[in-house]
């Protein structure tokens, strides 16, 4: 989402980096580069000149003038400028002081507010909690039926009523069910609108007297930029908001919804949706986005998301195949498939530090994507588990047959081949202590 964003500031400090010396001169026609980019990113005008005043103030100081890398300086404070605009620190969910917590979803038609009801569901089982759906819009019954499909997909348990459409009650007989299944969370998915109105803010504010929510979080899409700013200010002022997650953050829109949110409404971002699948959904870390913008990375993420997928058994194993160079496409098989699960090529390379910055300086038929990675898969996937054991059993017709079935040609199936050899070669090596260069299938 802030590829475009990224590519204009890191070429800006790349100029101040090249200079010894910085003058007031210099600092200036650097902010007013990076204000334009911030406002072709969309970020609010307003929180776009603050920011860069408040940035100025501390950019033109002696301590920074003088020193002797004055653009690593400039960058820190942007930085830690970026972090401020973002919120600050991470803003955890608040839990009741009895259980269960209530998390109220509200927001627009179209915002992704059942999915995500259920992907916030499974994050919160994931790190021990006891999740209740609840079913809280009663005048759609497609609503119902998706959040019920979800609940029976990732095994959470989903209340609804399609004999009322009083939501209060809907909800208030939730709160028994909840009780009686020993929910440590309740998640409210209520109803939405096509747009803010009384009716809507009426309705919330009755459900928010009847169950006193713990937290009331907007569901926004990031996609539609100033304008999720401006739904949640609306909904701020009219029902009280006390945090906001923002879905489609894995988009290629331009990202301002996400730096000025926090600015303009003073509602901490929660959570972010980075994708489709049920898993999608991560905590919003103001620092470590701010490192992703400025095209740093995200060590941090990267490491949390490997050890999600950590298999220590299976580690154990590998560790042991890779000493003894026993390493075959079975193995490579399964790291691919772990690989896949932690997101997209392009979301882990933006966790890499300088990864972004190098890939773009490669030749496109060099870089990796997505869609390479499904067909070394379907290469691997079309092959006997013999043949994975051992490649060297694959022959011309063997190939052909592989070929067919993956749905490529001889000659992917053969590069492959040539380039698994090369890689358990190198494997081989590095497990005697020879480092050299290890070139991956795809590359």
């Amino acid at each position: 989402m802030f590829e475009s964003l990224t590519d204009k500031l890191t070429a800006i400090f790349d100029k101040l980096s090249g200079k010894g010396k910085l003058s007031e001169k210099d600092v200036d026609a650097a902010l007013r580069e990076v204000r334009v980019a911030l406002l072709e990113a969309d970020v609010n005008f307003k929180v776009a000149k603050s920011f860069i005043a408040k940035v100025r103030e501390r950019a033109v100081g002696k301590e920074v003038l003088e020193s002797l890398t004055p653009g690593q300086q400039i960058i820190k404070i942007v930085n830690d400028e970026l972090i401020a605009m973002l919120g600050g620190g991470q803003q955890k969910l608040a839990k009741a002081d009895s259980p269960p917590t209530v998390i109220l979803l509200v927001g627009l038609q179209g915002a992704g507010k059942t999915t995500t009801s259920s992907k916030l569901a499974l994050n919160l089982r994931r790190s021990g909690q006891k999740p209740l759906l609840v079913a809280a819009d009663p005048y759609r019954p497609a609503a119902v039926a998706q959040l019920v499909t979800l609940g029976k997909q990732l095994d959470i348990p989903v209340y609804s009523d399609e004999s009322t459409k009083k939501v209060d009650d809907i909800c208030k007989q939730a709160m028994k069910r909840a009780k009686e299944i020993d929910a440590t969370t309740v998640i409210l998915d209520t109803a939405g609108r096509l747009h803010v109105d009384e009716e809507l803010m009426d309705e919330l504010e009755v459900v928010k007297k009847a169950i006193n929510p713990t937290e009331v979080l907007l569901i926004a899409d990031a996609m539609t930029g100033q304008e999720a700013v401006k739904i949640a200010d609306e909904f701020n002022t009219k029902v009280g908001l006390t945090g906001v997650i923002l879905t489609k953050m894995d988009g290629d829109a331009r990202g301002g919804a996400a730096l000025s949110l926090t600015s303009v409404t003073g509602v901490p971002i929660k959570f972010v949706g980075v994708g489709e699948k049920s898993d999608a959904l991560e905590p919003f870390y103001p620092d470590r986005m701010a490192s992703r913008i400025l095209g740093m990375g995200d060590m941090l993420s990267l490491i949390e998301k490997a050890q999600e997928q950590y298999d220590e058994t299976k580690a154990l194993e590998l560790e042991k195949k890779v000493r003894k160079a026993q390493f075959d496409l079975e193995d490579f098989l399964d790291q691919l498939q772990q690989l896949k699960k932690m997101g997209s090529i392009s979301q882990i390379m933006d966790m890499i530090p300088g990864m972004s910055k190098l890939t773009k300086q490669l030749p496109a038929n060099a870089s990796v994507d997505d869609n390479q990675l499904k067909k070394i898969e379907a290469i691997v996937l079309s092959m006997t588990p013999k043949e994975r054991h051992n490649p060297d059993l694959i022959d011309g017709s063997r190939r052909r047959r592989i070929a067919k079935g993956s749905g490529t040609t001889p000659q992917d199936v053969n590069q492959l081949l040539n380039q698994f050899r090369q890689m358990k070669k190198m494997i081989k090596q590095m497990s005697s202590g020879k480092m050299r260069g290890l070139k991956m299938p795809g590359l």
